[in-house]
């Protein structure tokens, strides 16, 4: 770097120069000499290849400043390089300034990370020929969206290299520049008038008048009043901050998922060497699918994961399999990402997590902290319900309470955030915020660049060295996630405790978006649930069928097999179920009998309805059985058409909307008077920032009901078995909803299939049920079991939830009469006064520009009842909803047959399965829905020996066998309560 004539003078004149003035011109010092590659040459993928093949390409020579990609390809560089004899003893970099994210490789080993542009990399041999490998990915650290992070990407974008070359590092200068850094940062946050932030800016100003940028030994004069200044200790009393090294990746966000296996290996090859040379240094680490994938690509690596594991500096956390979402898997779902992540960290490092680790998911269902604690995790960390649009939430360090009333102690960093720098800033922001001041001493600084990858850096670890122990700002120290919370627990006497869910008042778009991928989660969750349990009675009556223990391991893992590989297994149970059948059967995975209209076929294999009976959890050949009232359909003389089934009547508009609903038996109309239900309504949705994410209040202020008909209400089914008719809307020129209202016999809901070609911008379907029923409150089911959440706006906590989610029904009742509302793939819903809505469709622009573009087919159902919703069968009825009997193959004279059932409606058997460490047991998964206390007893048909009590990681107490005798299992629920057993065959 040359300077202008006289500049030197202006410095030694001037000694009043400021801080950051000298900052401008010391980092110039930072490199010495350089020296050229010897060469450079480059080769272009379009695939992500391992370092194997990469290196068997042919590679052409590459000039600094050309241009490669496009976005998503990756860019291979081999470097050969030979550093001078005359540098012996000097700190030798690669300085390498390039777009993309990069890989640095050695000797077929990852060893380096570039993520961010003007990075550079440490050179580790002195004298020979060096040859590197640099894979280079065709994308930034957030993907490649045009003008802002969150925008689809430029599928055209280029990139280049724009340096390239050897240089020796000038130690001193960095470590000079980080002081003077850590100092004017101090003087920002505490200010002049605090005697600690003039302290700082005395003591910038007195380094300022000792260095002279362009003599090198005045630096180390001005680095010993820095250190003097931090190092002047802290009193007993102060706050203490755990920094913890942390580098958040999301597995699936604005680039493919290929790319987040290369984040992985790039961000933590970047951990690995930090530990080996800062040996305090300590790295926290989430998700089993990552390091999966980091042992199947980098296995290297992951050799050296485990090495610093058991030293303790490298720790897995989470125990879960991803960071998965908080509110829409099911129940069950949930409990797997543990099962699976506990087991996978248990295999490869001999640990079980003890703290649950979910930074940046979008809510948390009242049901995790049972969760967790069946999961052996007392402890959980997260930070996103500071993002809160409406309201700020009250505690940091607190006890949250579930549904159930199982307790966990939680932690919110309260900096704000899973990314911090180790700035001053930062550790000021975390006592400052500190919402649980005098309850709480302890607070955790989670360290590293994140969502995008890439992790702490060494001028963050020196950061934080510098005020470790410095008066005037908390106490710094290198730690745990078991050394913060164990420090929490001991203080923990007068935490307050927050009860329920943790909603959060941002992203509720994400209710909805992306639609098909909330349909294929349900049907896939489904479709596990059924194959577990027709595999487990398979194995019971056909000792040859071998339980597809690998194959379901992979399916609940990687779920993009689902379900193509799933119904093969589900066929393959039910054909053992019934061998050699060739007379139609009917297969029921729920625990309650059902009887119910199920399509077939007749003898000539034309589509057919048959009402049947099933037995709980077994199956029984089709025999037709009549129903007590069949269904009736009439075409009024005004165009409208009347349904009736004996429970219901109803009369469908000629737009399709529902004009009355009656329940028969009680006499009492469900639709609102002068409204009308099933009505389609379009809002205008234009969020603040995050497109694909949020849907904001106002978008309520833009109601647009649907009323152009396309085709009139017209009979399809005429009724007896089944009654039905079917309409065309148009939502806009480019969109139109069809849908076929059907009414069964012996069925106490009406079900609305749906199916909507969907072209919009920035518009939100939604459908409304104004319904005749008060209620200060609506009910929503989520995972095993439901809560309650305000149908008026009074407070502002009340407001913020103006779009919530639920599972496959929500409920809205006053005493003796409700009506839910049920659905087999919807999650938003809004009920507000006596309006039911549910979200069916968005149509965000960013990132992906063509989301939910396209034909969407989907059910939802209208249930009037008496009583309360408990009493009126209201979940079976959504279970039965979203299980549809399934048609098997059986011989003509199978007996009907039952293999497990419960004694109360209460209690729901929701899983069976294989046990995963005992070959020939099975454990059972059954859990309280009613919100009460009650004995239940569990009946099975199957040659159960003996039944142990278990946790949700299946590891049970031989000191505590279940009661177990000849008549079942009796059970004690308490309201909402999981029971997991183990039966022993």
């Amino acid at each position: 770097v040359s300077f202008a004539p006289g500049l030197k003078f202006l410095i030694v004149v001037n000694r009043e120069i400021g801080a950051m003035d000298l900052l401008f011109i010391i980092p110039c010092r930072l490199y010495g000499d350089s020296w050229p590659l010897d060469s450079l040459a480059s080769f272009l993928s379009e695939k992500r290849i391992r370092f194997t093949e990469a290196t068997k390409q042919n590679f052409a020579p590459y000039k600094v400043g050309d241009t490669f990609g496009p976005t998503w390809w990756t860019c291979w560089f081999k470097v050969t390089l030979t550093i001078p004899e005359s540098w012996r003893g000097k700190e030798v970099h690669l300085r390498w300034e390039s777009d993309g994210e990069a890989m640095v490789w050695r000797d077929g080993q990852p060893v380096q990370v570039m993520v961010r542009i003007d990075q550079d990399v440490k050179a580790l041999c002195l004298t020979h020929v060096v040859t590197l490998y640099v894979e280079t990915a065709c994308n930034g650290l957030f993907g490649a969206g045009q003008g802002s992070m969150i925008a689809a990407p430029d599928p055209n974008r280029t990139f280049s290299v724009q340096r390239a070359e050897l240089v020796v590092l000038n130690s001193d200068v960095r470590e000079l520049l980080t002081d003077f850094e850590m100092l004017v940062d101090l003087v920002k946050e505490l200010g002049e008038g605090e005697q600690r932030g003039y302290q700082a800016l005395f003591t910038v100003n007195e380094m300022v008048n000792l260095c002279d940028p362009f003599d090198p030994n005045s630096y180390s004069k001005a680095r010993s009043l820095a250190r003097n200044f931090f190092n002047q200790r802290n009193g007993e009393s102060q706050h203490t901050v755990h920094a913890m090294g942390h580098c958040h990746i999301d597995s699936a966000w604005l680039w493919p998922y290929e790319e987040t296996i290369r984040k992985c290996g790039r961000s933590w090859v970047t951990a690995i060497r930090l530990m080996e040379k800062n040996p305090e240094f300590v790295f926290t680490c989430s998700q089993a699918q990552q390091f999966q994938w980091v042992k199947s690509w980098y296995p290297g690596l992951f050799s050296q994961i485990q090495q610093f594991v058991e030293k303790g500096q490298f720790i897995p956390v989470g125990g879960t399999w991803v960071e998965m979402d908080g509110n829409l898997p099911s129940g069950e779902s949930m409990v797997r990402q543990f099962l699976e992540g506990q087991r996978f960290f248990n295999q490869e490092f001999g640990i079980h997590c003890k703290e649950f680790w979910l930074p940046d998911t979008f809510g948390y269902s009242a049901q995790l902290p049972q969760i967790m604690q069946g999961c052996g995790i007392s402890n959980f960390l997260t930070q996103k319900l500071s993002w809160n649009l409406v309201n700020t939430f009250p505690h940091n360090t607190f006890f949250w309470e579930g549904l159930d009333g199982s307790k966990v102690l939680t932690h919110f960093p309260p900096g704000n955030s899973y990314e911090m720098k180790g700035k001053i800033e930062d550790v000021i922001k975390t006592v400052k915020n500190n919402k649980d001041k005098g309850r709480a001493n302890h607070s955790a600084v989670l360290f590293g660049f994140g969502d995008g990858g890439g992790g702490p850096t060494q001028l963050m670890l020196d950061r934080l060295h510098r005020i470790k122990d410095s008066d005037g700002l908390p106490k710094v120290q290198m730690s745990s996630p078991d050394k913060l919370f164990s420090q929490l627990q001991a203080d923990s006497a007068l935490l307050c405790t927050w009860t329920g869910e943790l909603f959060l008042e941002l992203h509720n778009g994400t209710y909805t978006t992306q639609a098909q991928i909330k349909r294929g989660n349900r049907q896939c969750e489904t479709l596990l649930h059924d194959i577990e349990i027709a595999s487990c009675l398979a194995l019971c009556r056909d000792r040859m069928f071998q339980y597809p223990v690998e194959r379901l391991q992979e399916l609940w893992r990687y779920s993009i097999y689902i379900r193509s590989g799933g119904a093969a297994l589900l066929n393959d149970a039910c054909g053992a179920l019934c061998p050699k059948g060739n007379a139609a059967g009917v297969f029921n995975s729920l625990p309650w009998e059902r009887h119910e209209v199920i399509q077939t076929q007749d003898g000539a294999g034309k589509p057919t309805l048959a009402l049947v009976r099933v037995p709980s959890v077994g199956l029984s050949p089709v025999k037709e059985t009549q129903p007590a009232t069949p269904v009736s359909v009439t075409v009024q003389a005004d165009g409208t058409v009347l349904m009736e089934n004996g429970i219901l009547r109803t009369v469908v508009n000629k737009d399709g909307t529902l004009a009355s609903l009656c329940l028969i038996s009680a006499n009492r109309e469900a639709i609102s008077d002068g409204c009308h239900g099933n009505q389609f309504v379009m809002f205008d949705d234009v969020p603040l920032y995050w497109d694909a994410w949020d849907v904001m209040d106002y978008h309520l202020q833009t109601r647009n009901p649907l009323h152009e008909v396309v085709q009139p209400v017209h009979v399809v089914s005429t009724g007896g078995l089944r009654g039905s008719v079917s309409f065309s809307l148009r939502i806009s020129d480019k969109s139109t909803v069809t849908q076929e209202i059907v009414m069964d016999a012996m069925c106490p809901y009406i079900k609305f299939n749906t199916e909507v070609k969907w072209a919009e911008s920035h518009k939100f379907l939604k459908v409304e049920f104004p319904v005749r029923v008060r209620s200060a409150n609506a009910t929503y089911e989520i995972q095993f079991g439901h809560l309650q959440r305000p149908t008026h706006r009074n407070t502002s906590w009340d407001w913020a939830r103006f779009e919530v989610w639920g599972h496959k029904w929500s409920d809205l009742s006053e005493h003796n009469f409700g009506v839910a509302l049920l659905n087999d793939c919807k999650y938003g819903y809004s009920v507000h006064r006596n309006t039911m809505t549910l979200s069916l469709l968005r149509a965000p622009k960013a990132p992906d520009a063509n989301a939910d573009m396209g034909t969407h087919s989907f059910t939802y159902a209208i249930m009037p009842h008496t009583g309360s919703f408990q009493d009126a069968s209201v979940i079976r009825c959504a279970y039965n909803l979203n299980f549809p009997l399934r048609l098997i193959q059986c011989t003509p004279d199978t007996l009907p047959w039952s293999a497990f059932s419960v004694s109360t409606e209460a209690v729901i058997l929701e899983t069976v399965k294989q046990a995963e460490d005992r070959k020939g047991a099975l454990v059972v998964r059954l859990y309280e829905s009613h919100g009460s206390s009650v004995v239940a007893t569990l009946f099975t048909s199957l040659p159960v020996k003996e039944a142990w009590h278990c946790d949700l990681l299946e590891r049970h107490d031989s000191t505590q066998p279940a009661h177990f005798t000849s008549e079942g299992v009796t059970l004690n629920f308490s309201p909402f309560q999981i029971v997991s057993l183990l039966l022993i065959l």
